[in-house]
């Protein structure tokens, strides 16, 4: 079974809202349903797992019923750090019998498309894991104390998105690992990397935005009327 762990649990500080931004209105729908619907169009993926704030527990049962989730969906309490939310999504898929591969995806990354999502798992045969990801385009600098210190091979750069697979025990002894150190990475590859894991890049989509700030939203929505205008 191939599982989808989605992170909702931000507290959308640089959104200036509250509650989160995986709730925020995108067009017709919030922000964590365009996920959700994704991830129900993919065809590598048999369950989801939630994870999100206590406070928003009702929420996220509500967008899984009203948009028309029938994959079976889990919501469990994040944590104080996205990798405490993930580590915590790991502990709930321990329960589900027969999980292979787990896929992380940030619930504020809502332009994610199915294709994606099924070329992403599918990547993770032949390597421990499989992340989306596109070339970058600018110069891309190593920075201390507000100087360069190096400048990177601009050909051998990417920016890496989610969503990110791997084989679930893989992925949760990285985890165990980080855990053990006290070791907090930026994504999910970073952890799997430190523990010895071969990841594997795919090329990923310049639509594929994280949602975090008010321009984003702005920007996501332009995306998404371009896509129902091309549907019509």
């Amino acid at each position: 079974m191939n599982l989808a762990l989605i992170v909702a649990a931000g507290k959308g500080i640089r959104m200036g809202n509250e509650r989160g931004k995986q709730f925020l209105p995108l067009l017709d729908k919030p922000v964590l349903a365009h996920t959700l619907i994704a991830f129900q169009g993919a065809r590598s993926i048999d369950a989801v797992i939630v994870v999100t704030t206590g406070e928003n527990f009702k929420q996220c049962r509500l967008a899984i019923k009203k948009y028309g989730i029938t994959k079976s969906v889990n919501v469990v309490k994040g944590g104080d750090e996205r990798q405490d939310s993930v580590y915590n999504g790991l502990i709930a898929a321990k329960e589900l019998a027969g999980v292979d591969v787990v896929a992380v995806h940030d619930g504020a990354r809502a332009l994610v498309g199915p294709g994606l999502i099924d070329s992403i798992v599918a990547g993770v045969e032949g390597s421990d894991g499989a992340v989306a990801g596109i070339p970058a385009k600018d110069t891309i600098k190593l920075v201390e104390d507000g100087y360069i210190v190096e400048t990177l091979d601009r050909e051998k750069t990417w920016q890496i998105q989610t969503p990110q697979a791997f084989y679930f025990d893989v992925l949760l002894h990285a985890h165990e690992k980080a855990r053990a150190a006290r070791f907090f990475g930026t994504d999910d590859s970073v952890l799997v990397e430190r523990a010895g894991g071969k990841i594997k890049v795919v090329l990923g989509s310049e639509e594929n935005i994280k949602i975090t700030t008010p321009v984003d939203l702005t920007i996501a929505e332009a995306i998404l009327s371009k896509r129902q205008l091309s549907n019509q």
